[in-house]
């Protein structure tokens, strides 16, 4: 199955501090790239980032409930994707289930031995990070791409 070529970029959006991580070229690997405050400079940023990685798409999670129901979080960034899809156009946005991906984060920095500071301090770029990765896993395996799509495909 293939994939399509180009960088995306893995944004997990909080109240405070926004996680941002990058795939290489090939769709293949997701890493860190850095944590953006949330905030008024935060949209020009992440615009920033779009435009110097050269994306093809942006993947953002999706918060939701562990029953698939959204809530009130996943309200806020739907409407924070609406603000960034402004700001990036033509480039797409790609909404992305999100359940877990904290969680899997801070287990894994837990296992590489980083300490409670340490690992606030990263936190949501390690969910960034693992929400692109997944992401990136289920497109290899499906063949297509995952998620809601917002503004135009690639």
């Amino acid at each position: 199955m293939t994939t399509r070529r180009g960088r995306r970029l893995g944004v997990d959006v909080g109240d405070v501090r926004i996680g941002v991580a990058v795939s290489d070229p090939d769709g293949i690997l997701a890493t860190p790239v850095e944590t953006v405050a949330a905030g008024a400079g935060a949209i020009p940023r992440l615009a920033e980032l779009v435009r110097e990685h050269e994306v093809l798409e942006c993947v953002v999670g999706l918060p939701t409930g562990l029953s698939g129901r959204e809530g009130p979080a996943a309200i806020k960034v739907r409407a924070f994707c609406d603000d960034l899809l402004a700001a990036i156009d033509p480039v797409p946005i790609r909404l992305f289930d999100e359940r877990m991906s904290t969680v899997t984060a801070d287990s894994m920095l837990r296992q590489s031995g980083r300490s409670g500071k340490g690992r606030r301090s990263i936190i949501d770029q390690a969910a960034a990070t693992v929400i692109l990765q997944t992401a990136l896993d289920s497109e290899r395996t499906r063949g297509s791409a995952p998620g809601e799509s917002i503004g135009r495909q690639p």
